[in-house]
Protein backbone atom coordinates (compact mmCIF):
# COMPACT_ATOMS: atom_id res chain seq x y z
CA UNK A 1 0.00 0.00 0.00
CA UNK A 2 1.85 3.08 -1.09
CA UNK A 3 -0.49 5.58 -0.11
CA UNK A 4 -2.18 5.83 3.12
CA UNK A 5 -5.81 6.83 2.84
CA UNK A 6 -6.26 9.80 5.03
CA UNK A 7 -9.61 12.01 5.72
CA UNK A 8 -8.56 15.58 5.46
CA UNK A 9 -10.49 18.51 7.52
CA UNK A 10 -10.27 20.83 4.09
CA UNK A 11 -13.54 23.51 5.49
CA UNK A 12 -12.29 27.28 5.04
CA UNK A 13 -9.11 26.25 3.95
CA UNK A 14 -7.01 27.09 0.97
CA UNK A 15 -6.18 24.89 -1.70
CA UNK A 16 -4.50 26.03 -4.77
CA UNK A 17 -5.52 24.88 -8.10
CA UNK A 18 -3.07 25.21 -11.37
CA UNK A 19 -5.18 24.88 -14.25
CA UNK A 20 -9.23 25.98 -15.32
CA UNK A 21 -10.54 23.10 -18.03
CA UNK A 22 -12.65 20.32 -17.29
CA UNK A 23 -10.19 18.68 -15.38
CA UNK A 24 -9.30 21.30 -12.44
CA UNK A 25 -13.43 21.74 -12.48
CA UNK A 26 -14.24 17.92 -11.67
CA UNK A 27 -11.13 18.29 -8.78
CA UNK A 28 -12.82 21.62 -7.74
CA UNK A 29 -16.45 20.12 -7.23
CA UNK A 30 -14.64 17.24 -4.35
CA UNK A 31 -12.86 19.96 -3.01
CA UNK A 32 -16.08 22.26 -2.86
CA UNK A 33 -18.15 19.58 -0.73
CA UNK A 34 -15.67 19.35 1.61
CA UNK A 35 -15.90 23.52 2.21
CA UNK A 36 -12.53 24.41 1.16
CA UNK A 37 -11.71 27.74 -0.06
CA UNK A 38 -10.49 27.62 -3.46
CA UNK A 39 -7.95 29.45 -5.33
CA UNK A 40 -7.65 29.36 -8.95
CA UNK A 41 -4.88 30.31 -11.06
CA UNK A 42 -4.98 29.87 -14.96
CA UNK A 43 -5.32 31.92 -18.04
CA UNK A 44 -8.94 31.39 -18.43
CA UNK A 45 -11.45 29.08 -16.54
CA UNK A 46 -14.77 27.10 -17.26
CA UNK A 47 -17.85 28.66 -15.78
CA UNK A 48 -18.99 25.93 -13.32
CA UNK A 49 -15.09 26.93 -11.72
CA UNK A 50 -15.72 30.38 -11.87
CA UNK A 51 -19.22 29.43 -9.73
CA UNK A 52 -17.44 27.25 -7.49
CA UNK A 53 -14.75 29.70 -6.37
CA UNK A 54 -17.02 32.43 -5.51
CA UNK A 55 -19.33 29.95 -3.76
CA UNK A 56 -16.63 29.09 -1.68
CA UNK A 57 -15.48 32.44 -0.48
CA UNK A 58 -12.05 31.82 -2.89
CA UNK A 59 -10.17 33.89 -5.78
CA UNK A 60 -9.54 33.57 -9.31
CA UNK A 61 -6.08 34.60 -10.21
CA UNK A 62 -5.96 35.29 -13.97
CA UNK A 63 -2.83 33.87 -15.54
CA UNK A 64 0.13 31.64 -15.36
CA UNK A 65 1.64 29.72 -12.52
CA UNK A 66 4.16 31.32 -9.71
CA UNK A 67 5.46 29.50 -6.73
CA UNK A 68 5.04 32.80 -4.53
CA UNK A 69 0.97 31.67 -4.74
CA UNK A 70 1.96 28.49 -2.95
CA UNK A 71 2.32 31.49 0.15
CA UNK A 72 -1.36 31.08 0.63
CA UNK A 73 -1.93 27.14 0.19
CA UNK A 74 -2.59 24.22 2.64
CA UNK A 75 -2.89 21.86 -0.62
CA UNK A 76 -2.17 22.28 -3.83
CA UNK A 77 -4.00 20.10 -7.52
CA UNK A 78 -2.41 20.41 -10.84
CA UNK A 79 -4.60 20.13 -13.83
CA UNK A 80 -2.89 21.83 -16.64
CA UNK A 81 -2.22 20.05 -20.02
CA UNK A 82 1.27 21.11 -19.53
CA UNK A 83 3.22 18.50 -17.99
CA UNK A 84 6.63 21.01 -17.63
CA UNK A 85 4.19 23.21 -15.46
CA UNK A 86 2.36 20.42 -13.22
CA UNK A 87 5.87 18.91 -12.47
CA UNK A 88 7.03 22.33 -11.44
CA UNK A 89 4.03 22.89 -9.16
CA UNK A 90 4.64 19.28 -8.08
CA UNK A 91 8.17 20.17 -7.37
CA UNK A 92 7.67 23.77 -5.26
CA UNK A 93 5.22 22.19 -3.43
CA UNK A 94 7.05 19.40 -2.09
CA UNK A 95 9.93 21.74 -1.11
CA UNK A 96 7.43 23.17 0.49
CA UNK A 97 5.95 19.99 2.14
CA UNK A 98 2.21 20.74 0.89
CA UNK A 99 0.15 17.66 -0.46
CA UNK A 100 0.24 17.50 -3.80
CA UNK A 101 -1.90 15.87 -6.15
CA UNK A 102 -1.01 16.15 -10.24
CA UNK A 103 -3.50 15.19 -12.46
CA UNK A 104 -2.73 11.43 -14.55
CA UNK A 105 0.64 11.58 -13.32
CA UNK A 106 1.07 9.52 -10.15
CA UNK A 107 4.91 9.93 -10.05
CA UNK A 108 4.34 13.72 -9.52
CA UNK A 109 1.59 12.87 -6.51
CA UNK A 110 2.01 12.82 -2.96
CA UNK A 111 -1.79 12.31 -2.24
CA UNK A 112 -4.46 11.12 -4.93
CA UNK A 113 -8.37 11.16 -5.41
CA UNK A 114 -9.74 8.40 -4.53
CA UNK A 115 -13.33 7.21 -6.23
CA UNK A 116 -15.72 8.27 -3.41
CA UNK A 117 -18.96 6.53 -2.21
CA UNK A 118 -20.78 8.99 -0.29
CA UNK A 119 -23.49 9.17 2.10
CA UNK A 120 -23.66 12.35 3.81
CA UNK A 121 -21.00 12.28 6.15
CA UNK A 122 -19.81 8.93 5.49
CA UNK A 123 -17.23 8.67 2.82
CA UNK A 124 -15.93 5.87 1.41
CA UNK A 125 -12.81 6.00 -0.96
CA UNK A 126 -11.11 3.71 -3.66
CA UNK A 127 -8.02 4.29 -4.39
CA UNK A 128 -5.39 2.30 -6.23
CA UNK A 129 -2.77 4.91 -5.89
CA UNK A 130 -3.55 6.25 -9.68
CA UNK A 131 -2.45 2.92 -11.41
CA UNK A 132 -5.88 1.76 -12.17
CA UNK A 133 -8.50 4.31 -11.76
CA UNK A 134 -11.24 2.94 -14.19
CA UNK A 135 -11.27 -0.55 -11.82
CA UNK A 136 -11.94 2.19 -8.90
CA UNK A 137 -14.18 3.35 -10.61
CA UNK A 138 -16.47 -0.04 -11.48
CA UNK A 139 -15.80 -1.14 -7.58
CA UNK A 140 -17.31 2.35 -6.73
CA UNK A 141 -20.42 1.46 -9.12
CA UNK A 142 -20.78 -2.00 -7.29
CA UNK A 143 -20.74 -0.38 -3.93
CA UNK A 144 -23.15 2.27 -4.67
CA UNK A 145 -25.68 -0.54 -5.19
CA UNK A 146 -24.67 -2.18 -2.12
CA UNK A 147 -25.81 0.71 0.78
CA UNK A 148 -28.97 2.00 1.62
CA UNK A 149 -29.42 5.69 0.52
CA UNK A 150 -30.53 6.10 4.59
CA UNK A 151 -27.16 5.61 5.70
CA UNK A 152 -26.30 9.48 5.88
CA UNK A 153 -28.99 10.20 7.44
CA UNK A 154 -28.14 7.19 9.91
CA UNK A 155 -24.62 8.66 10.15
CA UNK A 156 -25.74 12.36 10.95
CA UNK A 157 -28.04 10.67 13.79
CA UNK A 158 -25.08 8.81 15.09
CA UNK A 159 -22.79 11.89 15.41
CA UNK A 160 -25.32 14.09 17.15
CA UNK A 161 -26.22 10.67 19.73
CA UNK A 162 -21.75 10.73 20.51
CA UNK A 163 -21.88 12.56 23.34
CA UNK A 164 -24.45 11.30 25.17
CA UNK A 165 -23.88 7.93 24.66
CA UNK A 166 -20.13 8.49 25.53
CA UNK A 167 -21.15 9.79 28.76
CA UNK A 168 -23.83 7.22 29.49
CA UNK A 169 -21.80 3.80 28.96
CA UNK A 170 -18.55 2.62 29.35
CA UNK A 171 -15.95 1.65 26.54
CA UNK A 172 -16.61 -1.85 26.57
CA UNK A 173 -20.53 -1.26 26.19
CA UNK A 174 -20.28 1.16 23.58
CA UNK A 175 -19.48 -0.76 21.01
CA UNK A 176 -21.94 -2.81 21.60
CA UNK A 177 -24.66 -0.47 22.15
CA UNK A 178 -23.46 0.90 18.67
CA UNK A 179 -24.05 -2.44 17.09
CA UNK A 180 -27.78 -2.57 18.35
CA UNK A 181 -27.94 0.87 16.93
CA UNK A 182 -26.70 0.13 13.46
CA UNK A 183 -28.24 -3.45 13.16
CA UNK A 184 -31.60 -2.84 15.19
CA UNK A 185 -35.30 -0.89 14.43
CA UNK A 186 -33.54 2.73 14.11
CA UNK A 187 -32.26 1.68 10.71
CA UNK A 188 -35.63 0.50 9.96
CA UNK A 189 -36.74 3.71 10.71
CA UNK A 190 -34.94 6.12 9.33
CA UNK A 191 -35.38 4.66 6.11
CA UNK A 192 -39.21 5.00 5.95
CA UNK A 193 -38.35 9.02 7.11
CA UNK A 194 -39.24 8.96 10.89
CA UNK A 195 -36.12 10.77 12.18
CA UNK A 196 -37.94 11.86 15.47
CA UNK A 197 -38.82 8.01 16.32
CA UNK A 198 -35.37 7.18 15.70
CA UNK A 199 -33.66 9.16 17.86
CA UNK A 200 -36.24 8.74 20.67
CA UNK A 201 -35.77 5.04 19.98
CA UNK A 202 -32.03 5.53 21.05
CA UNK A 203 -32.56 7.36 23.71
CA UNK A 204 -34.89 4.70 25.25
CA UNK A 205 -32.70 2.06 24.27
CA UNK A 206 -29.44 4.33 26.13
CA UNK A 207 -31.39 4.34 29.03
CA UNK A 208 -32.12 0.29 29.12
CA UNK A 209 -28.22 -0.05 28.91
CA UNK A 210 -27.23 2.88 31.22
CA UNK A 211 -29.08 0.41 34.02
CA UNK A 212 -27.63 -2.89 32.97
CA UNK A 213 -24.33 -4.45 35.21
CA UNK A 214 -21.04 -3.85 33.70
CA UNK A 215 -20.54 -6.84 30.72
CA UNK A 216 -18.47 -9.29 31.66
CA UNK A 217 -15.54 -10.53 28.76
CA UNK A 218 -15.53 -13.18 26.49
CA UNK A 219 -12.66 -15.31 25.08
CA UNK A 220 -12.99 -16.44 21.72
CA UNK A 221 -10.45 -19.21 20.66
CA UNK A 222 -10.58 -19.44 16.65
CA UNK A 223 -8.65 -21.07 14.65
CA UNK A 224 -6.74 -18.79 11.67
CA UNK A 225 -5.68 -21.66 9.30
CA UNK A 226 -2.50 -22.52 7.53
CA UNK A 227 -2.48 -18.78 6.18
CA UNK A 228 -4.84 -18.21 2.77
CA UNK A 229 -7.18 -15.78 4.65
CA UNK A 230 -9.84 -17.52 2.17
CA UNK A 231 -9.50 -20.84 4.22
CA UNK A 232 -11.06 -18.50 7.01
CA UNK A 233 -14.25 -19.38 8.78
CA UNK A 234 -17.28 -16.84 8.26
CA UNK A 235 -17.34 -16.93 12.38
CA UNK A 236 -13.79 -16.84 12.28
CA UNK A 237 -14.33 -13.87 10.58
CA UNK A 238 -16.98 -12.53 12.81
CA UNK A 239 -15.66 -12.40 16.10
CA UNK A 240 -11.85 -11.25 14.58
CA UNK A 241 -13.89 -7.95 13.98
CA UNK A 242 -15.47 -7.72 17.15
CA UNK A 243 -12.40 -8.58 19.47
CA UNK A 244 -11.29 -5.79 21.89
CA UNK A 245 -7.90 -6.95 22.03
CA UNK A 246 -5.83 -10.46 19.97
CA UNK A 247 -3.31 -12.35 21.41
CA UNK A 248 -1.62 -13.65 18.35
CA UNK A 249 1.06 -16.70 17.32
CA UNK A 250 3.81 -16.28 15.35
CA UNK A 251 2.18 -19.00 12.28
CA UNK A 252 -0.85 -16.61 12.14
CA UNK A 253 -0.26 -15.13 8.60
CA UNK A 254 0.21 -11.09 7.91
CA UNK A 255 -2.87 -11.56 5.61
CA UNK A 256 -5.13 -13.04 8.42
CA UNK A 257 -3.86 -10.71 10.98
CA UNK A 258 -5.01 -7.80 8.34
CA UNK A 259 -8.95 -9.59 8.74
CA UNK A 260 -8.60 -8.44 12.48
CA UNK A 261 -10.70 -5.04 13.89
CA UNK A 262 -8.11 -2.15 13.05
CA UNK A 263 -8.24 -0.62 16.38
CA UNK A 264 -8.01 -3.52 18.63
CA UNK A 265 -4.64 -4.12 20.72
CA UNK A 266 -2.65 -6.95 19.51
CA UNK A 267 -0.15 -8.67 21.62
CA UNK A 268 2.36 -11.12 19.97
CA UNK A 269 2.43 -14.54 21.73
CA UNK A 270 4.29 -16.29 19.55
CA UNK A 271 6.44 -19.05 19.95
CA UNK A 272 10.06 -19.76 17.44
CA UNK A 273 12.78 -22.82 18.04
CA UNK A 274 14.37 -22.31 21.35
CA UNK A 275 12.77 -19.18 22.14
CA UNK A 276 9.08 -18.63 23.77
CA UNK A 277 8.44 -14.81 24.10
CA UNK A 278 5.65 -15.35 26.31
CA UNK A 279 5.43 -18.47 28.49
CA UNK A 280 2.17 -20.47 28.61
CA UNK A 281 1.33 -20.71 31.37
CA UNK A 282 1.52 -16.55 31.27
CA UNK A 283 -0.78 -16.33 28.04
CA UNK A 284 -3.23 -18.70 29.50
CA UNK A 285 -3.53 -16.11 32.48
CA UNK A 286 -3.42 -13.25 30.51
CA UNK A 287 -6.34 -14.40 28.69
CA UNK A 288 -8.32 -14.52 32.03
CA UNK A 289 -6.97 -10.96 32.93
CA UNK A 290 -8.40 -9.44 30.07
CA UNK A 291 -11.57 -11.20 30.18
CA UNK A 292 -12.26 -10.40 33.43
CA UNK A 293 -11.40 -6.41 32.81
CA UNK A 294 -15.29 -6.76 30.72
CA UNK A 295 -12.80 -7.17 27.20
CA UNK A 296 -13.66 -9.39 23.91
CA UNK A 297 -10.74 -11.05 23.71
CA UNK A 298 -9.78 -13.12 20.33
CA UNK A 299 -7.18 -15.65 21.22
CA UNK A 300 -6.08 -16.34 17.31
CA UNK A 301 -3.50 -19.24 16.27
CA UNK A 302 -2.33 -20.57 13.08
CA UNK A 303 -4.12 -24.01 12.02
CA UNK A 304 -6.85 -25.37 14.68
CA UNK A 305 -6.25 -24.32 18.36
CA UNK A 306 -7.13 -28.30 19.04
CA UNK A 307 -4.40 -29.51 16.76
CA UNK A 308 -0.90 -29.47 18.22
CA UNK A 309 -2.22 -25.80 19.24
CA UNK A 310 -2.48 -26.34 22.94
CA UNK A 311 -6.23 -24.67 22.81
CA UNK A 312 -7.41 -27.43 25.17
CA UNK A 313 -4.69 -25.94 27.98
CA UNK A 314 -6.05 -22.88 27.23
CA UNK A 315 -10.09 -22.91 27.99
CA UNK A 316 -8.73 -25.54 30.72
CA UNK A 317 -7.99 -22.37 32.66
CA UNK A 318 -10.79 -19.89 31.13
CA UNK A 319 -12.94 -22.78 32.52
CA UNK A 320 -11.27 -22.72 35.91
CA UNK A 321 -11.74 -19.31 36.15
CA UNK A 322 -15.13 -19.38 34.95
CA UNK A 323 -14.23 -17.19 32.16
CA UNK A 324 -16.85 -17.34 28.83
CA UNK A 325 -15.59 -18.81 25.70
CA UNK A 326 -16.12 -20.43 22.41
CA UNK A 327 -14.13 -22.53 20.15
CA UNK A 328 -13.92 -21.75 16.72
CA UNK A 329 -11.98 -24.89 14.32
CA UNK A 330 -9.75 -23.78 11.88
CA UNK A 331 -7.88 -25.80 9.26
CA UNK A 332 -5.25 -27.50 10.30
CA UNK A 333 -1.84 -27.19 8.49
CA UNK A 334 -1.93 -30.94 7.68
CA UNK A 335 -5.22 -30.56 5.67
CA UNK A 336 -4.01 -27.49 3.79
CA UNK A 337 -0.86 -28.32 3.12
CA UNK A 338 -2.35 -31.78 1.77
CA UNK A 339 -4.78 -29.87 -0.09
CA UNK A 340 -2.10 -27.14 -2.05
CA UNK A 341 0.38 -29.70 -2.72
CA UNK A 342 -2.02 -31.98 -4.24
CA UNK A 343 -0.42 -34.89 -1.94
CA UNK A 344 -4.29 -36.29 -0.37
CA UNK A 345 -3.89 -37.85 2.88
CA UNK A 346 -5.78 -41.25 2.35
CA UNK A 347 -6.24 -42.92 -1.01
CA UNK A 348 -8.22 -46.10 -1.49
CA UNK A 349 -5.21 -47.33 -3.26
CA UNK A 350 -2.51 -46.15 -1.00
CA UNK A 351 -3.74 -45.42 2.48
CA UNK A 352 -6.91 -46.02 5.02
CA UNK A 353 -5.53 -44.39 8.00
CA UNK A 354 -3.49 -41.27 8.58
CA UNK A 355 -1.39 -40.33 11.91
CA UNK A 356 -0.67 -36.31 12.74
CA UNK A 357 2.77 -36.28 14.63
CA UNK A 358 4.05 -33.75 16.62
CA UNK A 359 7.86 -33.92 15.42
CA UNK A 360 9.03 -31.35 18.02
CA UNK A 361 12.61 -32.18 19.81
CA UNK A 362 12.20 -32.04 23.60
CA UNK A 363 15.64 -31.37 25.35
CA UNK A 364 17.16 -32.72 22.04
CA UNK A 365 15.49 -36.19 22.21
CA UNK A 366 11.98 -37.77 19.58
CA UNK A 367 10.29 -40.06 21.84
CA UNK A 368 7.64 -41.78 20.15
CA UNK A 369 5.89 -45.17 19.95
CA UNK A 370 8.35 -45.54 16.37
CA UNK A 371 7.20 -49.07 16.25
CA UNK A 372 3.60 -48.23 15.83
CA UNK A 373 4.19 -45.15 13.12
CA UNK A 374 5.40 -48.00 10.83
CA UNK A 375 2.10 -49.32 9.67
CA UNK A 376 1.44 -50.51 6.05
CA UNK A 377 -0.91 -48.38 4.07
CA UNK A 378 -1.11 -45.46 6.28
CA UNK A 379 0.12 -41.86 6.06
CA UNK A 380 1.97 -40.02 8.76
CA UNK A 381 1.79 -36.41 8.94
CA UNK A 382 4.57 -34.66 11.35
CA UNK A 383 4.11 -30.78 12.52
CA UNK A 384 6.89 -29.19 13.36
CA UNK A 385 9.54 -32.02 12.43
CA UNK A 386 11.99 -29.40 10.67
CA UNK A 387 14.53 -29.42 13.42
CA UNK A 388 14.24 -33.29 13.72
CA UNK A 389 13.93 -34.34 10.59
CA UNK A 390 17.08 -36.15 10.47
CA UNK A 391 16.07 -38.26 13.50
CA UNK A 392 12.53 -39.36 12.34
CA UNK A 393 14.35 -40.47 9.18
CA UNK A 394 16.91 -42.68 11.09
CA UNK A 395 14.04 -43.74 13.64
CA UNK A 396 11.19 -44.16 11.13
CA UNK A 397 14.15 -46.58 9.09
CA UNK A 398 15.58 -48.19 12.16
CA UNK A 399 12.23 -49.41 13.01
CA UNK A 400 11.37 -50.60 9.83
CA UNK A 401 10.43 -48.21 7.34
CA UNK A 402 11.85 -48.43 3.88
CA UNK A 403 14.21 -46.15 2.91
CA UNK A 404 12.24 -45.37 -0.40
CA UNK A 405 8.89 -44.96 1.06
CA UNK A 406 7.99 -40.75 -0.44
CA UNK A 407 8.07 -38.44 1.14
CA UNK A 408 7.59 -34.71 0.54
CA UNK A 409 8.37 -31.34 2.72
CA UNK A 410 5.85 -28.62 2.33
CA UNK A 411 6.96 -25.31 3.08
CA UNK A 412 4.45 -22.18 4.11
CA UNK A 413 2.02 -24.10 2.30
CA UNK A 414 -1.22 -22.96 1.00
CA UNK A 415 0.82 -19.46 0.92
CA UNK A 416 1.94 -17.73 -2.35
CA UNK A 417 5.34 -18.77 -1.01
CA UNK A 418 4.76 -22.45 -0.73
CA UNK A 419 7.31 -25.09 -2.06
CA UNK A 420 7.13 -28.45 -2.02
CA UNK A 421 10.23 -30.55 -2.16
CA UNK A 422 9.59 -34.42 -2.83
CA UNK A 423 12.13 -37.01 -2.21
CA UNK A 424 11.67 -40.35 -0.02
CA UNK A 425 11.90 -40.59 3.85
CA UNK A 426 15.74 -41.29 3.24
CA UNK A 427 16.65 -38.27 1.47
CA UNK A 428 14.05 -35.71 2.96
CA UNK A 429 16.97 -34.47 5.20
CA UNK A 430 19.56 -33.79 3.00
CA UNK A 431 17.12 -32.49 0.46
CA UNK A 432 16.11 -29.90 3.42
CA UNK A 433 19.38 -28.75 3.85
CA UNK A 434 20.27 -28.14 0.05
CA UNK A 435 17.37 -26.23 -0.64
CA UNK A 436 17.19 -24.25 2.86
CA UNK A 437 13.61 -25.34 3.57
CA UNK A 438 12.43 -22.93 6.71
CA UNK A 439 9.89 -22.96 9.42
CA UNK A 440 6.71 -23.65 8.73
CA UNK A 441 7.30 -26.50 6.58
CA UNK A 442 4.92 -29.69 7.42
CA UNK A 443 6.34 -33.09 6.24
CA UNK A 444 4.30 -36.24 4.98
CA UNK A 445 5.20 -39.45 4.70
CA UNK A 446 3.69 -42.24 2.86
CA UNK A 447 2.54 -43.27 -1.15
CA UNK A 448 -0.04 -41.02 -1.16
CA UNK A 449 2.91 -38.49 -2.00
CA UNK A 450 3.64 -40.10 -5.76
CA UNK A 451 0.41 -38.54 -6.42
CA UNK A 452 1.52 -35.22 -6.39
CA UNK A 453 3.03 -34.95 -10.01
CA UNK A 454 -0.53 -35.66 -11.26
CA UNK A 455 -2.74 -33.80 -8.92
CA UNK A 456 -0.52 -31.00 -8.00
CA UNK A 457 -2.78 -28.07 -9.18
CA UNK A 458 -1.49 -25.00 -7.18
CA UNK A 459 1.43 -22.56 -8.48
Amino acid sequence: MRYLPLAFDLKHRPCLIVGGGSIATRKARLLNKAEARLLVVAPDITDELRQLVMASGGEYIVGTYRKELLDNAEMVVAATADGDVNARVSADARARRLPVNVVDSPEHCTFTFPSIVERGPLAIGISSGGSAPVLTRMLRAQIETLLSPGLGLIAELAGRMRDKVKAALPEAQRKDFWHWVFNGPVVGQIERGHKVEAEQSILEELQRWEEKPAPSGEVYLVGGGPGDPDLLTFRALRLMQQADVVLYDRLVSTEVLELVRRDAERIYVGKMKQFHSVPQDDINQLLVDLAKEGKKVLRLKGGDPFVFGRGGEEIDKLAEAEVPFQVVPGITAAIGCSAYSGIPLTHRDHAQSVRFVTGHLKQGDLVLPWDELITKNQTLVFYMGLTGLPTISEKLIANGMEADTPAALVEKGTTRDQRVIVGTIGTLPELAETHKVEAPALTIIGGVVKLRESLGWYQ
